[in-house]
């Protein structure tokens, strides 16, 4: 198989098995081969069952010269972030506790995307409980950046980023709270899919205590790809009620509301939270620019109705809640003693409000899930008059690994040091609300690096933001491969 499969789009590898131009065990063997060249190099990839993927892929290829068919997705390899429950492998989720945690059933997502014919070819890797915007673990070590391995790929899902990245499989199913599918892509110049709340399930995705089985709030599972048309045929597949409430009810996302040329929309690339640093602000400003080029209006004016700092507020106040459930006692008492002491008067970060937010009363989070329902009014109106927002996804590139605790890291924004997740408002705006949101690579900036734009759509609104980065892809020029990425061997036998 030529090398320049590596660097196939799914769609395209799918179009080349169904033709016979490619055989299933011919890709899977590629890919194996790709993880001995990149893995040394990048630490991606943490579990392989190397025996099963080949038994599939001739199963594959054997239903295809049946003139069977396995689904849309039949004998296409893919690699599963590790916070997900695969039948057949570890899910340790970064945790040395459950380094022998091994599941007796799928999760739903993933067995979607298997009974649409995927070969799940190993697990790729994730930070302690998938809880960091970095790729590290006691168990497996540190995943490097194929653009500069002194730099980090993102998290939580860096080593999905990463296998993407380097061309070992063209689909990953990930999970996003904080940024997990979004700031990776942006990092390592790939493309990522956030759904609306609840339309992709998350059952069978690992938290810190294994075996609970309630919903978890703002959390989200989707899809990583290299290309846009990926993203859509992915989400095809996984679109679709939890099993026990198919009974009762049906998704159908609506289609793009019009052609991309013909959406209404608005960008919103500064903001004094969280200021892009001026590279990223001139990658970004150059898309706006090719997307008017190509016959797009823009509105740079249109902002939703909030107070962004108070949204901001708010995020952290619904993530830090939902966490607190899984917090052994004695460390939830301590954050409550903390919450006693803190100062009222001292300046909100992040981090400063975690304890508050870790202790806060039910009557509290009720508030806030109030505030929620007022920002989600904010949202319908705003996308009343547009259909789709254009934002950073992060205020930088890649940044340096730095593996010290939460409490002692800090990133430059503006000027001045500020808590390391700061650099997660842009994010935020879709996840608290529950919005779709795309990321796209719109180019490589003046060091090299790669950047990523955001494409937040309304609830359920999907189709919307993938038309539009269909186009800011086509016009940017969407993936390129890393140069620091080892060349794929020329032929896999």
């Amino acid at each position: 198989m030529s090398g320049n499969a590596t660097w196939q789009s799914a769609s395209g590898l799918l179009a080349a098995l169904a033709t016979g131009a490619l055989g299933s065990e011919e890709l899977v063997r590629r890919a194996l081969a790709r993880i001995a060249e990149i893995n040394p190099l990048f630490n991606a990839i943490v579990a392989v069952d190397a025996q099963a993927a080949l038994a599939a892929a001739r199963r594959a290829d054997d239903a295809r010269r049946a003139g069977g068919s396995l689904g849309p997705l039949h004998g296409l390899p893919i690699t599963v972030k590790d916070c997900f429950e695969v039948a057949g492998f570890t899910a340790v989720n970064g945790a040395p506790g459950l380094r022998d945690h091994r599941p007796a059933t799928t999760a739903t997502a993933v067995q979607r995307l298997v009974d649409a014919g995927a070969i799940v070819l190993g697990k790729s890797n994730v930070p302690l409980h998938s809880l960091d915007l970095q790729t590290f673990n006691e168990v497996f070590g540190t995943t490097r950046n194929p653009w500069d391995a002194g730099r980090t790929p993102g998290g939580s899902s860096g080593g999905a980023a990463v296998a993407l990245a380097t061309g070992v499989v063209a689909l990953e199913i990930a999970t996003d709270l904080a940024g997990s599918l979004r700031m990776p892509a942006h990092y390592t110049g790939v493309c990522s899919l956030k759904p609306s709340y609840g339309v992709v399930p998350t059952s069978g995705v690992l938290g810190p205590v294994p075996g609970r089985r309630r919903r978890p709030d703002l959390v989200v599972a989707g899809p990583m790809a290299r290309h846009v048309a990926d993203l859509r045929l992915a989400l095809q597949v996984l679109a679709g009620p939890e099993p026990r409430d198919a009974a009762g009810w049906q998704l159908r996302l609506p289609a793009a509301r019009a052609p991309a040329r013909s959406l209404r929309v608005a960008a919103w690339l500064d903001d004094g939270l969280c200021p892009p640093e001026p590279g990223v602000a001139g990658m970004l400003a150059g898309a706006v620019a090719e997307l008017r080029k190509a016959g797009v209006a823009v509105d740079e004016a249109a902002r939703p109705d909030f107070d962004p700092a108070a949204y901001f507020r708010d995020f952290f106040r619904l993530m830090y809640g939902e966490m607190s459930g899984d917090l052994p006692d004695g460390l939830y008492r301590s954050f409550a003693l903390a919450a006693r002491r803190a100062d009222a008067a001292a300046p909100w970060s992040p981090l400063a409000a975690m304890p508050a937010a870790v202790a806060q009363s039910h009557r509290d989070w009720l508030h806030t899930r109030e505030a929620r329902e007022a920002y989600r009014a904010a949202w319908e109106r705003f996308f009343g008059a547009c259909d789709v927002l254009l934002t950073p996804v992060a205020p930088t590139v890649a940044p340096a690994h730095d593996q010290r605790p939460f409490e002692s890291r800090s990133i430059r924004l503006g000027g001045r040091d500020c808590a390391y997740m700061q650099q997660a408002f842009w994010c935020s705006l879709a996840t608290l609300a529950g919005l779709p949101a795309v990321v796209v690579p719109v180019g490589v900036d003046a060091g090299g690096l790669p950047v990523g734009m955001q494409l937040i759509a309304p609830w359920l609104g999907e189709y919307d933001a993938l038309e539009m980065a269909s186009l800011l892809e086509a016009v940017c020029g969407g993936f390129r491969p890393p140069p620091d990425s080892p060349l794929p061997a020329a032929t896999v036998a």
